[in-house]
């Protein structure tokens, strides 16, 4: 097979991610160690050993508190949180590998372009080239509070909001400086020389920005766009900025359903779709043994919490106490929209495989949803992972894990050589930057057909 499967390590600054209730677990070591700079070190070397291409650090800027309407379901299992900011172990981790890239989380709703064109440029000159921002519009209530607002902006308007942040952005990275600014020229006392440096003199509906951008040109200049949404908006936003999209979907047709419309979003939009690389996420629990896998997953199952998973499910803006009062035999359904997360809602609506009822909903929080995992022998595994790469269209995955570090040294270990063999996954790195990896084009500067692109064009046409 030509196509190769790419693999991030989905994964968090924080005590607990997305395993609810595996704290519990006596092997699982993060929520101890998440604040031990050796763990993420270490953690780095494990994952550029299995040959990742990147690890990918979701975030959030607020604490669940829909479910129940209270933080305590939350804050009592570690529902990512603790949180720490995942920037600032990227050098760390950086400097310790060579091939293994990050990224980011970073929301466009809250925090000002400037200082994050700032910061993703200082990581890409400091990662020699490995750093990609997910750029996310948030979705949490407590969030909007945090940041001095009573209310959640309505959803589409974040979007309306990121685009011309991202617009800023690139303004910042592809406009303000020239190449060759730096000239270090010792006869004229010149180190940068002011006039390749210039303003963006960005004045928007929502932001206002002079500039110069404060960093010289990284080698990458704009960080590889990662973005995940499956709303009509998500998409449109995705088709139209991303180079690295994640869509979720119950069934592999599900998820190739949106691969395949992001990608005819991105000829609308002129860009070629291969210059996109679409992610699902991935739940595997492997053992040397199919009895062994299965007695994994069965002690994951006793420590899981049903709290923390209907806590998590606020994110779609619903809180899953209303129905528990509820007759189990009723059809689920939402009697009022959201300005929450539309792929949570989703989940169980629009993109659950058949119609479900009020009971079946609520037993689906009970315990880790076998459906959507992969267990077994290395063998069993990559026969699951294969079936899923190829039946969904996808280019790669998210790897989630439930108990870290454990997880994943079983998976680069007992999954990574089986793949390797059947040639569906990589042996080596390719050299380069992060972008020059991902994409056959092998330069590392965004493409022309990237709306960032008629920045720089309309930069180098004025000089």
């Amino acid at each position: 097979m030509s196509k190769e499967i790419l693999f991030n390590a989905f994964e968090m600054t924080s005590a607990m991610h997305n395993s609810h209730g595996l704290w519990k677990h006596p092997e699982n070591k993060r929520h101890r160690n998440y604040k031990d700079l050796n763990y993420w070190i270490e953690y780095a070397k494990l994952l550029e050993k299995g040959k990742f291409d990147a690890v990918f650090f979701a975030d959030v800027l607020g604490v669940y508190d829909v479910y129940k309407r209270s933080k305590h379901p939350s804050i009592r299992d570690g529902l990512q949180v603790p949180l720490n900011d995942p920037a600032l172990l990227i050098s760390a981790m950086a400097s310790v590998t060579e091939n293994l890239s990050f990224a980011i989380t970073v929301s466009t709703t809250y925090e000002q372009p400037f200082g994050n064109a700032r910061r993703f440029s200082t990581l890409d000159h400091l990662t020699k080239g490995r750093i990609a921002w997910n750029v996310v519009t948030s979705y949490l209530p407590n969030a909007a509070r945090n940041f001095g607002l009573e209310d959640m902006i309505k959803h589409d308007e974040r979007y309306n909001i990121a685009d011309e942040y991202l617009e800023v952005s690139y303004k910042l990275w592809e406009n303000s400086w020239e190449d060759g600014a730096f000239v270090e020229d010792h006869e004229t006392n010149t180190l940068v020389d002011p006039e390749k440096v210039h303003e963006i003199n960005h004045d928007g509906h929502y932001f206002k920005v002079e500039g110069p951008h404060l960093s010289e040109p990284s080698l990458q200049r704009t960080p590889v766009i990662y973005q995940a949404g499956t709303s009509e908006r998500g998409r449109d936003f995705a088709a139209k900025h991303a180079e690295c999209i994640f869509v979720g979907g119950p069934t592999p047709e599900r998820i190739r359903f949106y691969a395949d419309d992001i990608r005819k979003r991105a000829v609308k939009h002129g860009r070629n779709p291969e210059n996109i690389k679409i992610f699902s996420f991935l739940n595997v629990v492997v053992g040397n043994t199919t009895e062994e896998a299965e007695e994994k997953f069965k002690a994951y199952t006793s420590v899981w919490s049903a709290e923390a998973a209907k806590a998590q499910y606020g994110a779609s803006g619903y809180d899953i106490a209303e129905y528990e009062e509820l007759d189990p035999d009723l059809p689920f359904g939402y009697n009022k929209s959201t300005e929450g997360g539309h792929y949570k809602a989703a989940m169980l609506t629009t993109d659950a495989p058949k119609p479900l009822t009020v009971g079946e909903v609520l037993t689906r929080f009970e315990s880790p949803d076998r459906s959507s995992f992969i267990i077994g022998n290395p063998e069993e595994v990559a026969d699951g992972i294969q079936a899923q790469f190829e039946k969904s269209g996808v280019d790669g995955f998210n790897l989630n894990h439930l108990v870290t570090p454990g997880d994943l040294e079983s998976f680069v270990e007992l999954v990574v050589p089986v793949l390797q063999e059947r040639g569906l996954y990589k042996k080596e790195y390719k050299q380069g930057t992060l972008r020059e990896k991902l994409f056959s084009q092998g330069e590392p500067l965004l493409p022309n057909d990237h709306p960032a692109a008629k920045f720089r064009r309309a930069f180098v046409e004025s000089k």
